[in-house]
């Protein structure tokens, strides 16, 4: 990829930024994307932080000039030499597991949060798998990622005057976007075929690569499939039953055939969530081709099958009924030498309705290596799916948990960086998950650490404005909707931010419960409190839009001062603002339907502090000094009674703890009490909350239990 500069090529003498811009490594790299900022701050900003774009308009003379400035060259000398280093020198896991240098994972998921320039992702589930991939390339894990090329990715949200989410979908610029089609030994792209209720599915093979990590893509928009066909890989989670169920048919089968074609035998297969279960069935396929009995055959997909689910909610399952099963594998079950009734007893789960294929339910039977994402959700997802195992207790179901964390180069402020450099020393991005490192975070000034976290909330209200600027300039918006978008934010008032999919059991409203006591909280003329909201309701999810609506029309009372926001079209680069410059991160699930969750711990990463019910990762994490819990750790029959104890302690913790603590302020003009609580929120939790820590033990009880019982002998013939 040679991006023009205007028309002509890279200056020689940094050249290499041509290569810098075709791998995703940047994204987590603050000096790397200073590189780019600092050729044309404005167009940086324009392009929303795509480097393949700025570098295709940027005017030469700014790439003259950065030639001629020597403060610019020795950034992108040493940047370069992190990237080399990054891509080629030695690694963790060659260091730890030199035997398995060869044992490939393979890590399937429907969707994939790298960077706000490749929306191809919905929420936290896509996150993380970016999250995941960024931390297996540092630390050297040999993985490929498998997926799908959404050509429309998912929607651009808009708020209406009146409160209602729009669902806009607009095509992705895919020629600005460092995507490789994976070529052939003749030249010609790579494609697979997958058969579809009886016709031929064709999807071409796309690569993006995440440092030293490369992430497959499949892509359907071929002009020789039908023009429907074309449409699978459009948008992100359609809701379509035929569409679904053909999505994740070429997700799974598909993505199999992909790995083939490319000559890879990957020892670890890691489905992330059920979407891709469909694999499973191809893997069989493969091995009863290859001569072997079906019992075998499911032996070996066993032993070499992780399978993680996320989710506590029934409805997050995806289930098909047994006549879209029929239509859409026409034939398929006879390649496993298996009756069409045997076929759907792989994945059959009984509703009120009748008989589903459950792709959990395939999932769990064929992955030796299951696990939920919190301890939790390891009590809930045991306790759910325990009749898969009539006789065992559900405690000895065996699912257990290996509890999410976060990318920290991702997620992590620049200025946060410095002073972690600075006070844990050179080797703290090697040692993340060392408790004993982070007890070093006591030993910063209060001083310096309260200027970095008000020039973060002074970053967050300039970005916050500027966003109503261009909403405002673009004629696009009424007075009232600029004020509800946070113009009259102040960037020195206790500041909470809640951001995350809205979704009724995420229970939005908690904090809107008793509009009376929350106007008094936020318009105290001494210790005022302002409210950031941001996320997005599925289109479909009509009580989840209307629950939008309710709170911005609440939002645009005058009686609130102004002090509450809605940032519309909540997207990775709003959750990295929002994580890095808040006060305080807000969770109000129903509890125990929070699977892990994963905002509060990048919050926590950047010295903000956690209000939180006992919910997901949270229940770890909370030891009583380091934030703040909501409720009771208890579950409820009554959701109504639930809500009232939540909201009630929400309202008494904000009032008697939350808002004293922070406007406690000694003669230095700085909360001294509030910084301790701070401190010991990133050393309690950073250490453990990271994806370090949840890599690392994914491979020592997942994935190399499973390398171990991967061999030539389980691999198809």
């Amino acid at each position: 990829m040679e991006p023009a500069g205007n028309g002509g090529k890279l200056p020689k003498r940094i050249a290499r930024l041509g290569e810098l811009i075709t791998n995703m490594w940047w994204t987590w790299q603050p000096d790397a994307q200073r590189l780019f900022e600092r050729l044309d701050p404005v167009r940086w900003e324009e392009v929303r932080h795509n480097p393949v774009a700025l570098l295709r308009r940027v005017e030469r003379a700014r790439l003259n000039a950065a030639v001629q400035t020597p403060a610019y060259l020795e950034l992108y000398d040493r940047v370069m030499e992190e990237f080399d280093r990054a891509l080629t020198g030695p690694t963790w896991f060659a260091r730890a597991h030199p035997e398995r240098a060869e044992a490939i994972v393979a890590y399937f998921s429907t969707e994939f949060g790298i960077h706000e320039a490749f929306p191809a992702y919905a929420g936290g589930l896509g996150v993380l798998a970016g999250d995941f991939l960024k931390e297996a390339s540092d630390l050297g894990l040999p993985m490929v990622g498998v997926g799908l090329l959404y050509q429309h990715g998912y929607f651009t949200q808009r708020i209406t005057e009146d409160g209602w989410q729009e669902a806009i979908y607009e095509p992705l610029d895919l020629e600005n976007l460092p995507l490789h089609p994976v070529l052939g030994p003749d030249g010609q792209p790579v494609r697979v075929e997958v058969t579809i209720a009886g016709r031929p599915v064709r999807a071409q093979i796309w690569r993006l690569q995440i440092g030293r990590i490369p992430l497959y893509l499949l892509d359907t928009s071929l002009p020789e499939n039908e023009p429907a066909d074309r449409e699978l890989s459009a948008r992100l989670y359609d809701g379509d039953p035929e569409r679904r169920i053909a999505q994740e048919m070429i997700l799974g089968i598909g993505g199999v055939r992909a790995l083939r074609a490319l000559g890879l035998q990957p020892a670890v297969w890691h489905l992330n969530e059920g979407h891709s279960a469909f694999s499973i069935l191809e893997r069989l396929r493969e091995h009863i081709a290859a001569g072997l009995p079906f019992e075998e055959a499911a032996a070996r997909v066993r032993a070499t099958t992780v399978f993680t689910t996320h989710t506590p909610v029934p409805a997050g399952h995806d289930r098909f009924s047994l006549s879209l099963i029929e239509r859409a594998f026409a034939g398929y079950w006879e390649q496993l030498g298996l009756s069409f009734k045997d076929f759907c007893e792989l994945a059959r789960q009984d509703e009120p309705w009748g008989s589903t294929f459950n792709m959990t339910v395939l999932a769990l039977r064929f992955a030796d290596h299951r696990n939920a994402v919190s301890e939790l959700h390891g009590h809930v997802t045991r306790k759910m799916w325990a009749h898969l195992w009539p006789d065992r207790p559900v405690e000895a179901v065996p699912i257990r948990h290996i509890t999410n964390g976060v990318h920290v180069g991702t997620w992590l402020a620049r200025r946060m960086r410095v002073l972690y450099q600075r006070y844990l020393g050179p080797d703290w991005l090697e040692r993340l998950d060392d408790p004993t490192l982070w007890e070093r975070v006591l030993e910063i000034p209060d001083e310096e650490l309260w200027t970095v976290r008000r020039h973060l909330k002074r970053k967050l209200v300039a970005f916050m404005r500027e966003r109503a600027r261009r909403r405002w300039q673009g004629n696009r918006v009424s007075p009232i909707q600029i004020v509800a978008s946070g113009v009259l934010l102040d960037p020195y008032a206790l500041t909470i931010g809640f951001a995350r999919r809205f979704a009724l059991y995420k229970r939005a409203y908690l904090l809107f419960r008793d509009p009376e006591r929350l106007r008094r909280l936020v318009n105290d003329p001494y210790r005022p409190v302002q409210i950031i909201l941001a996320g997005k309701a599925h289109p479909a999810d009509e009580p989840a839009k209307r629950m939008i609506q309710e709170i911005y029309r609440l939002i645009k009372d005058p009686a609130f001062g102004g002090r509450i926001a809605f940032l519309e079209d909540y997207d990775i680069e709003v959750a990295r603002h929002l994580v890095q410059g808040v006060d305080v991160w807000l969770n109000t699930p129903r509890r125990p339907l929070e699977a892990s969750g994963t905002s509060g711990q990048k919050a926590a990463l950047n010295g903000v502090l956690n209000l939180s019910v006992l919910d997901g990762w949270w229940r770890e994490g909370y030891n009583g000094a380091n934030g703040w819990a909501i409720g009771e750790d208890r579950e409820y029959e009554d959701p109504e009674a639930q809500d009232a104890a939540d909201a009630a302690s929400l309202y008494d913790l904000l009032e008697k703890a939350v808002v004293p603590l922070y406007y406690d302020v000694e003669a230095d003009g700085i909360p001294h009490r509030w910084l301790r609580m701070v401190k010991e929120s990133i050393r309690s939790l950073v250490p453990f909350f990271n994806t370090r820590r949840m890599v690392k033990e994914y491979l020592q009880e997942m994935y190399l239990p499973a390398m171990e019982a991967a061999s030539p002998r389980t691999l198809p013939v």
